[in-house]
């Protein structure tokens, strides 16, 4: 149920290398020619700094190459506190929101840009920690230093994801005398932030196939 659905070549290295000291041989023959030139024995410091004609006589040294600045990891939140404080969450959620081992929460959480604030999203998904079934999934938008909810799906099973800038939330679909395992299909519906809510722009409906995988694995013969 989970998840229901981002060195330099060696060739580089040589040209580099050539290049430098290409650039090293041309300014200590210039450096020569320059005191040869100079008074009092002092070369080309009595000259003052090179001109851009003089200097441009010699292939220059290559740039260094800009560095890439590092990604902006995102802020973590507590999320199991942030669910929990929330008026907006149902009371059932909430009871289902308590540890399966240890400290361990079934809540996923998932960060990213779904609305046009300056920080990222977070994305809350509630689950079961028997059969890992969606109860509750939630989008928090950062407001004036705080996380506000600003979508919730509550019938389960449902579960929500962040899909190129949009919010896709999936729910399954049950007929009579389905096994929690085994649902008869889904609903998919994406949604966009808008005029500061989501709204629905489309849905798609899955049936699951109710042969595949139900017939049993044959045993195979043993050799000769």
């Amino acid at each position: 149920m989970r998840g229901l659905t981002d060195g330099r070549t060696p060739g580089g290295t040589r040209r580099t290398t050539q290049a430098a000291s290409t650039a090293v041989a041309v300014f200590v023959a210039l450096g020569v020619s320059l005191a040869g030139c100079g008074t009092g024995g002092t070369g080309a410091r009595d000259e003052g700094p090179a001109h851009a004609d003089t200097a441009g006589a010699g292939s220059p040294s290559p740039a260094p190459a800009a560095k890439a600045s590092p990604s902006k990891a995102p802020d973590r939140v507590d999320a199991v506190r942030l669910v929990k404080a929330d008026p907006k969450v149902s009371p059932e959620v909430k009871r289902e929101l308590k540890p399966c081992v240890a400290d361990e929460y079934p809540i996923d959480v998932s960060y990213g840009k779904l609305t046009d604030g300056s920080a990222d999203d977070v994305v809350v998904n509630v689950l079961t920690c028997g059969d890992a079934v969606g109860v509750g999934s939630y989008v928090y938008r950062e407001e004036d230093g705080a996380y506000q909810n600003v979508f919730k799906a509550e019938e389960p099973p449902v579960y929500a994801e962040i899909d190129r800038g949009d919010l896709v939330v999936t729910k399954q679909v049950y007929d009579k005398g389905d096994p929690v395992s085994s649902p008869s299909g889904e609903n998919v519906i994406t949604y966009r932030w808008a005029s500061d809510r989501f709204t629905e722009e489309y849905r798609t409906h899955n049936d699951y196939s109710k042969a595949a995988g139900n017939a049993p694995t044959p045993v195979p013969e043993p050799d000769g």
